[in-house]
């Protein structure tokens, strides 16, 4: 029986994070957990993708609701039914190779076309292959949804631009510095969102130092992003320094004033400041944008600049769509040439295995010499190869039509074909055939 591509999972667009937390795996237990569903659901092959915002797994099987059946059954194990079911999505077939496709390229994540989503799936197959999970099937698809993912980074805009505060104060930065490396950052106040910012930058080779009111405040940022503390007190010593400022305080009215970086100007010898007020209401007098080599973007700036790479992220939408569709086509047509070969070889041997059986047991009552029965073995092979004609024709041609995979399977439960077994003719079509299920190769290894 044809084995279907599934996709069963939860994910930021279909459940809460309540629903998620409670689903995801850590990655030390994610192998062990992988080999307990497939086992539990039957299936011949299993990936899962377990990530903030997404808890899937990705497998083959025969019989693909009883499948989805076992791994819902596994997951209320956890969470419960009426808590679970509303939220899980499934996908079979080819809309479950286009959903890993999407999720590999980015058009499924929370921030369209965010790169890391590629690198968690490689890791998740990484885990499966190790796991020994992986065949031939998934094998080829997730090489397949790697190609898919570069060619849509590649060939369109789809990851184009940041969309995240602090992922475009680091491209504003480099915009104005060029290298970041050993440039100056202040982080003034000590909010969540310029912590963020601030490791975005810092991760880019940049000096960290933290002012606040609140000196141990101060000091336990400045330690969780790799800083240096300062007194509030040193607020205009530091601006002088400072190559790129993030600002977020509670505090009412401005901290920076007009004055206050007229004179540090004067300081710097106007050398380029890059600040970043990410306060509400705003740190910084937005008339300091007015003076030499100052740049200073709020949050409505930046939004603005996220509104922007979104834009053109969202242009890029349709033609990802359309080169998933044709790696789709390519996918569809590998995995109904590599089933075609051993069903065509199972049905050669059960026509011309019926016909010599018949005649084996005809023979003994009749009396015919070697070269009569040499006559109607070939006879007997005349017939099979006779009536194998149409039906093989047919499948050979279906192989690149969608009609393909209906044919395969109705020639396999109309002859009662398994077409996984080992076959026992000759050399060439005994080499074509797929490898063993990867269920069977699991309950030895174990």
């Amino acid at each position: 029986m044809t084995r279907k591509l599934i996709v069963v999972g939860v994910s930021h667009r279909t459940a809460p994070l309540s629903i998620r937390e409670r689903l995801a795996v850590p990655a030390e237990q994610l192998s062990a957990e992988l080999d307990a569903v497939a086992k539990r659901a039957g299936l011949a092959e299993a990936v899962m993708i377990s990530t903030c915002n997404r808890v899937e797994i990705i497998g083959t099987a025969e019989e693909p609701v009883r499948a989805e059946r076992a791994m819902l059954d596994y997951w209320n194990g956890r969470v419960l039914p009426e808590q679970i079911d509303s939220h899980v999505y499934r996908h079979v077939g080819r809309e479950a190779a286009r959903h890993l496709f999407r999720v590999a390229s980015g058009l499924d994540s929370m921030v369209l076309g965010e790169p890391q989503i590629l690198g968690q799936v490689k890791d998740a197959y990484g885990v499966a292959q190790r796991t020994g999970t992986v065949g031939m099937q998934l094998g080829r698809s997730f090489e397949r949804c790697f190609g898919v993912a570069k060619r849509v980074r590649t060939e369109t805009a789809l990851a184009a631009g940041n969309v995240s505060v602090s992922s475009i104060a680091c491209d504003l930065a480099e915009k104005i510095f060029g290298d970041l490396k050993d440039r100056r950052v202040l982080l003034v106040g000590a909010g969540k969102m310029s912590e963020v910012a601030a490791r975005s930058l810092t991760a880019s080779g940049a000096h960290l130092y933290v002012v606040n009111r609140s000196p141990a405040r101060a000091q336990s940022l400045a330690a969780a992003c790799g800083g240096t503390p300062r007194p509030l007190e040193a607020l205009a010593t530091e601006l002088a320094e400072a190559d790129v400022v993030i600002s977020s305080t509670a505090k009412q009215g401005y901290v920076v004033t007009y004055d206050l970086m007229q004179a540090v100007c004067k300081i710097r010898r106007y050398r380029p400041l890059f600040v970043i007020d990410i306060a509400v209401p705003r740190d910084v007098d937005p008339r300091i944008d007015s003076l030499r080599n100052v740049f200073l973007y709020d949050m409505d700036d930046l939004q603005k600049v996220s509104r922007e790479n979104l834009a053109a992220r969202e242009r890029a939408i349709v033609p990802a769509e359309e080169i998933i569709e044709q790696e789709l086509g390519e996918l569809e047509r590998f995995l109904r040439s590599v089933e075609l070969t051993p069903t065509i070889v199972a049905l050669r041997e059960r026509v011309h295995g019926v016909l010599r059986a018949e005649l084996e047991r005809t023979l003994p009552k009749l009396a015919v010499d070697d070269a009569s029965r040499r006559k109607l073995e070939a006879m007997c092979d005349a017939m099979a190869n006779k009536l194998l004609h149409q039906p093989l024709t047919e499948l050979k041609q279906g192989e690149t039509g969608p009609e393909g995979a209906n044919l395969v399977e109705a020639v396999q439960r109309l002859f009662g074909l398994d077409a996984s077994a080992p076959r026992s003719g000759k050399g060439p079509q005994s080499a074509e055939s797929p490898e063993p299920a990867l269920a069977a190769e699991r309950g030895s290894k174990h």
